[in-house]
């Protein structure tokens, strides 16, 4: 029995290919480049026939009992054939046709995945399957729950608003040096102010600045606790001074206090006339 080369070189056969180039004609073969094509009519029907082609070989690449070597084959073809379709959209859009990369359907790129890392090489169908692809297609990245506000809230403690940054042993030794620091300054701007004959009264005024708070008020309010703090007898012929500050108690502080805010409750909600009545029936009181 002959071989294919000898039976393709017989007379025969010679013979009936030249009868069927005779009825049929001579087919055009597709240009290798994109670019020696110069008529949009030919780009588009070149770029039909390679969709035929990659449709062709995406369903024939859905067996996976071709073997392993003929589905690597056929997904290798199958991205050149994208690839070559590609090109000729690029060329039909240059020649001033439509733009296929954006009109055109996905359907084909769309069967395909890619792997991670590896951008513009798909596979198809059992291709997918594939020893050594299925692992690299699988990706098991945890999905992150995105947190809430209460989960956000769930963390926020005293430590969140610094209520305890005493508690180092670190901040409160160096706030006691910078309030002793401030404190000198002070004192010594004070008599380069005054000068230091007066140092009795910088003593009281500064003792008299240490009171903050409600305290505060109280001083501000209070005139009988006001007097007592500039009750300082001053002689400039003695060589020595003696200062007697009256230091309030927490009873008369809590007074005064309580005092001050009623006469803001007075002024606020009461008439002109009752305040009028509340000074006079506190001065007939008093007296």
């Amino acid at each position: 029995m002959a071989r294919n080369e000898e039976k393709a070189q017989s007379m025969l056969s010679r013979f009936r290919a030249q009868k069927k180039l005779e009825l049929e004609g001579d087919r055009e073969r597709r240009p290798f480049l994109a670019t020696e094509c110069d008529n949009v009519k030919d780009s588009e029907r070149w770029r039909r026939q390679v969709v035929r082609e990659v449709a062709k070989g995406i369903a024939e690449i859905q067996n996976s009992g071709l073997g392993e070597f003929r589905i690597r084959d056929l997904n290798d073809d199958i991205n050149k054939r994208l690839r070559e379709k590609r090109h000729w959209e690029d060329r039909i859009r240059d020649l001033g046709g439509p733009d296929y990369k954006k009109t055109g359907p996905k359907m084909l790129d769309h069967e395909g995945k890619e792997v991670p890392g590896n951008r513009g090489y798909k596979y198809f169908g059992a291709a997918r399957d594939l020893p050594g692809v299925r692992e690299l297609l699988v990706t098991d990245a945890p999905s992150m729950k995105k947190k809430t506000r209460g989960d956000l809230l769930k963390r926020v403690d005293a430590d969140y608003y610094g209520y305890r940054d005493e508690e180092d042993g670190v901040l409160v030794p160096l706030e006691a040096e910078a309030e002793v620091a401030a404190r000198a300054e002070a004192d010594a701007a004070w008599r380069a102010k005054h000068g230091d004959s007066d140092g009795g009264a910088a003593a009281a005024t500064i003792a008299a600045m240490e009171v903050e708070g409600e305290e505060e008020e109280f001083y501000v309010g209070g005139d009988d606790a006001l007097g007592a703090l500039e009750g300082h007898v001053g002689d400039e012929d003695e060589e020595e001074e003696d200062v007697h500050v009256h230091v309030p108690s927490q009873d008369d502080i809590k007074a005064l206090l309580l005092e001050r805010r009623k006469q803001l409750l007075m002024a606020q909600y009461a008439s002109t006339e009752m305040q009028e009545d509340e000074q006079n029936t506190r001065d007939l009181t008093h007296a």
